[in-house]
């Protein structure tokens, strides 16, 4: 999987460096290919800052240095939810870009109800860009579903970087 991700890396590197800019990621039921894929591409700290796998409430709190009051009312696995943490993994690591993963994988029950195979991405960009895209499989096969979430995001932000004016 990681070589066929490598192609889309190779293509959102190219991207990111032709605008001088950097990417910071948050994956979620992604559980860091993401960043992974990114980061088959030589060079990668060319274009890539950092970032980190947010699994838990604690990953939560450590990568985006937000407070509570921040999300309350949300719903993890939502458009909203990934916007918002991309523009914070974006900000908290200092970058032009954030790409952010909120999902359930399956094959274990989630713990705010999110049901198996939705996944949900963000991407904060400069100029006020925000995108999201929802993905659905509707399949429990947590592996399967890991790895068509990280390359419908790859895929995404390959378009995104496409279509933003520099």
């Amino acid at each position: 999987m990681l070589e066929e991700n490598n192609v889309i890396a190779a293509r959102i590197a190219e991207l990111l460096r032709a605008r001088g800019e950097k990417i910071a990621v948050a994956d979620g039921a992604t559980g860091g290919l993401i960043s992974a894929s990114l980061l088959t591409v030589p060079g990668a700290l060319s274009f890539y800052v950092g970032g980190g796998v947010v699994y838990s409430k604690a990953a939560r709190d450590a990568l985006y240095a937000l407070g509570e009051d921040t999300f309350a009312g949300m719903k993890s696995a939502t458009e909203d939810y990934a916007a918002l943490q991309a523009r914070a993994i974006r900000d908290n690591f200092q970058a032009d870009w954030g790409i952010a993963e909120s999902g359930a994988a399956g094959s274990s029950k989630h713990p705010m109800g999110v049901a198996s195979g939705r996944s949900c991405v963000g991407i904060a960009g400069p100029g006020g860009i925000s995108v999201t895209l929802l993905t659905e499989t509707q399949s429990d096969d947590r592996i399967a579903n890991m790895q068509t979430f990280t390359r419908r995001a790859l895929e995404f932000l390959e378009s995104t970087l496409a279509g933003a004016e520099k």
